[in-house]
């Protein structure tokens, strides 16, 4: 399925009354959906849940061109935005009044109210209609049920409706999010029933998604031990992963997941459970996700990766950083698991970009004013003017505005411009569901399951790490550590991480600091023997936080304002809802 762009100005309607006030919960769609009897089709059906699929990508909520799953872990501490102090909810961001809170809000919604219009207008015929309807409205739930998760994951109690909203119902208070997550994962398992294993167009959902996405709600509700049920969502967890496991494969190769031509191939359409589609064929549909967080030598590194998460990658004998004697602080991407290439780059590194004239090639250079570049289709070496050090945009780059590692998740391409990048861009893929199964177990106290080990192991051994040591399968929180480490350098930059924070509780731990990046040009990278430090008490130990304080003073440091406040673990209700709907009661710690 393409990618089909609405258009941006919405006629905001209720079967066929203008409404010229309203509120983001009531239903924005095409006029060309405003008929009675519509949805009450399978022509009709289809053509509603492809605007219900427009409405996935969200992709100019927090920038332009880049899909709001991609955006989501820039607001957490693995990751960061550009300007320093604003992230949302590690700094001044964070407020009811922010922009960027209220789109993502707002288009949470417009996914749910255009479902609820296919869901609605469909319900009374749907037991008479065709196979293929009854798809295309299982369809309609799932993609419902992916609003209502990240809705809930993020603001807690949110309002909730199960069908067009009328003016009268303007005034709804807040619904638990225990009802809502229970709602959800009731659809979802109703909705599988009438899905493929896998579907027949890539970018629609099937089975494996929408079990996915109930043991993705499984774990919130475990984690967060809603309504005291924990063990009966992470009993849901389990089940609902497992019943993906062996219906889906992984892909023989981590990087092809995030490059155009790895997409072509077969194993990663079988890993690529759920993608957001883009195209260079007729009306072309591009992203920019490459080319905002490039070297500022092809690129513009608006987004950048700390070191929070590059320390988190363990040395390539399975051991963490301080623990293995293959580190080396002078050279720290020696000996690293392989998926620290895949997804980092950073100093001395050699990256391949495309240009229409061919593949070339520039030297990472975090300190000096020119660099080593290649002409590929010249086939010669020369220096030039290195624009992450040297550049009126130079304070934007990895070296001033980063930490000291540059994105190469999805920056990887040449075959295509990074300003025109049409590679897909994951949603949901079979790693997470392996890694959910084994979450879910281990905090079930099924630790020391030969099924928890193997789904590790096949994540693991991908990427070309060595299987769950033996010291490790004892020990709940050793696997607990492992499961955890895995989802953050598995599964970074696709959304989860921003979950998974507030589910383990891990706020204050990720933002308590400013974020310390490369050695300062006094001391470069041969002048380190430093190596950070992960024991400053149990909870840091747990879920691999490094500390940076001995040895600050080495170090690039920006956010130095950063902070944590209890209250970000849910972000505030936009002010304007509010004001629109005097009922809906702000989240706790928020004025």
């Amino acid at each position: 399925m393409k990618k089909n762009k609405l258009s941006k100005i919405f006629v905001i309607f209720y079967v066929g009354l203008l409404i010229t006030s309203c509120s983001d919960f009531l239903d924005r769609r095409s006029p060309s959906y405003d008929s009675d009897g519509f949805y009450e089709t399978e022509a009709g059906i289809r053509d509603g849940v492809v605007g219900v699929y427009n409405c996935i990508y969200m992709d100019n909520v927090f920038a332009s061109h880049c899909p709001t799953v991609i955006y989501l872990d820039h607001f957490t501490g693995l990751c960061v935005e550009r300007n320093q102090n604003t992230t949302i909810g590690a700094g001044a961001g964070c407020t009811p009044d922010n922009a960027k809170i209220q789109a993502y809000w707002s288009s949470l919604y417009t996914i749910i109210a255009r479902a609820n219009a296919v869901i609605y207008g469909a319900s009374k015929r749907i037991s008479n209609m065709s196979d293929a309807a009854k798809q295309y409205y299982s369809e309609a739930k799932v993609l419902r049920a992916y609003a209502y998760y990240n809705l809930i994951s993020t603001w807690g109690d949110v309002p909730f409706f199960t069908e067009p909203v009328t003016v009268d119902e303007y005034d709804a208070a807040k619904v638990s999010k225990v009802k809502i997550l229970d709602f959800v994962i009731e659809d979802l398992e109703d909705a599988a029933n009438y899905l493929p294993w896998m579907a027949s167009e890539r970018g629609r959902v099937d089975k494996a998604v929408a079990y996915g996405l109930e043991a993705r709600a499984g774990l919130l509700g475990g984690s967060l031990n809603y309504d005291g049920k924990g063990s009966d969502y992470f009993k849901i967890a389990a089940e609902s992963s497992g019943k993906v496991i062996g219906k889906r494969h992984l892909a023989a190769n981590y990087s092809d997941l995030f490059t155009l031509t790895g997409q072509a191939k077969s194993d990663v359409r079988d890993e690529m459970l759920w993608e957001l589609m883009y195209s260079s064929a007729g009306t072309q549909n591009y992203h920019w996700v490459g080319l905002g967080q490039a070297s500022r030598n092809y690129g513009q590194s608006g987004r950048h990766p700390t070191s929070l998460l590059a320390d988190t990658y363990e040395c390539v004998d399975g051991k963490r950083i301080d623990e293995s004697p293959l580190y080396d602080p002078k050279h720290p991407n020696w000996n690293r698991d392989p998926r620290f290439e895949a997804t980092l780059r950073m100093h001395n590194d050699t990256v391949d970009y495309y240009t229409t004239t061919g593949v070339n090639k520039v030297i990472i250079n975090a300190y000096d004013a020119q660099t080593k570049f290649y002409s590929g289709s010249g086939n010669f070496w020369f220096y030039s003017a290195n624009k992450d050090i040297n550049s009126t945009a130079a304070w934007t780059s990895f070296v001033n505005a980063g930490c000291g590692y540059l994105w190469q998740k999805y920056t990887g391409e040449t075959i295509e411009s990074l300003s025109a990048q049409t590679c897909n861009i994951a949603v949901m893929r079979y790693a997470e569901i392996l890694l959910t199964y084994a979450e879910a177990k281990i905090e079930l106290g099924e630790f020391k399951d030969q099924s928890v080990y193997d789904a590790i192991n096949a994540v693991r051994n991908r990427a070309g790490m060595p299987s769950v040591s033996d010291d490790k399968k004892d020990s709940q929180d050793k696997m607990r550590q492992l499961v955890r480490r895995e989802r953050k350098v598995e599964l970074i930059m696709e959304g989860l991480h921003f979950a998974d924070m507030r589910r383990w509780g891990i706020g204050d731990l990720e933002n308590e600091h400013p974020c310390y990046g490369i050695p300062l040009s006094s001391i470069k990278y041969e002048g380190m023997t430093d190596i950070p430090n992960y024991v400053t008490d149990t909870r840091h130990d747990l879920n691999d936080i490094a500390s940076y304080e001995n040895y600050k003073d080495k170090l690039k440091v920006r956010d130095a304002n950063r902070y944590w406040d209890s209250k970000f673990a849910l972000w505030p209700i936009p002010q304007i809802e509010i004001d629109r709907d005097p009922n809906i009661i702000q989240n706790d710690g928020y004025k």
